[in-house]
């Protein structure tokens, strides 16, 4: 795994999203983007998983209830998608915990519930993205 492979399956994952918002415009509930992304992800030849469990891990010890997140693309992107009025910084937040808890590299928030959808679309990554070779 590259920095390059992970920054071409971000815009592969953006056009995917880009589509499913063409489609639908905004206005539906985040369960029908969600199955829609989903659809168009794998219809472009990803592999996708959803609602992927992520347990919460405190010093070596693991607890209950695991978080749930959203989409993981190829297993290595995590796409956590919204259909809210505003991003809030707890979004970000929730994927930032998200990619820490499950070591994966890169992340995509993606918020439908916008007229432009490419302006609401945030990329996070981690250090473990910062390791991986450029090319």
């Amino acid at each position: 795994m590259t920095q390059k492979y992970l920054n071409e399956l971000s815009y592969k994952i953006i056009g995917c999203a880009i589509e499913v918002h063409k489609q639908l415009g905004p206005g539906l509930l985040e369960s029908v983007y969600e199955e829609c992304m989903i659809e168009e992800l794998k219809s472009t030849g990803l592999s996708v998983r959803s609602q992927i469990a992520v347990p919460i891990q405190y010093k070596s010890k693991k607890f209950g209830t695991p978080l749930k997140l959203d989409i993981l693309v190829n297993d290595a992107i995590i796409v956590e998608l919204k259909a809210v009025e505003t991003v809030i910084p707890v979004h970000k937040a929730i994927l930032i915990s998200y990619l820490k808890l499950s070591g994966k590299p890169k992340g995509l928030l993606i918020n439908f519930h916008t007229e432009n959808i490419t302006n609401s679309m945030t990329s996070l990554i981690t250090d473990e993205f910062s390791k991986l070779p450029l090319q």
